[in-house]
């Protein structure tokens, strides 16, 4: 039970933080105000940072920011580790 809702939050931060860069994305050529960096980053330290990577790649967005194309993914490796030790601990 425990594990399933903790997947669900972990999958709805990642949507979001997708969904972020998109929107970034499209004002970016709309011209419109941007998402500021500083939320982006939030959003991905809060476990959605595989939905920024995947974003990052499918809105070709950030990518040539070094801070983005380094930190996301790190981000990205360690918030799977951190699931994964839980998961392995929860199922013992």
């Amino acid at each position: 039970m425990l594990i399933g809702i903790a997947a669900a939050l972990v999958a709805a931060l990642n949507l979001i933080c997708f969904a972020l860069m998109g929107y970034d994305k499209d004002c970016a050529k709309k011209g419109k105000r941007r998402v500021p960096e500083k939320r982006l980053f939030l959003s991905a330290a809060c476990f959605g940072a595989v939905g920024g990577v995947l974003g990052m790649q499918v809105f070709r967005h950030k990518t040539k920011h070094w801070t983005f194309s380094i930190f996301f993914p790190l981000l990205a490796a360690v918030q799977i580790a951190l699931l994964a030790a839980g998961i392995y601990t929860l199922c013992r």
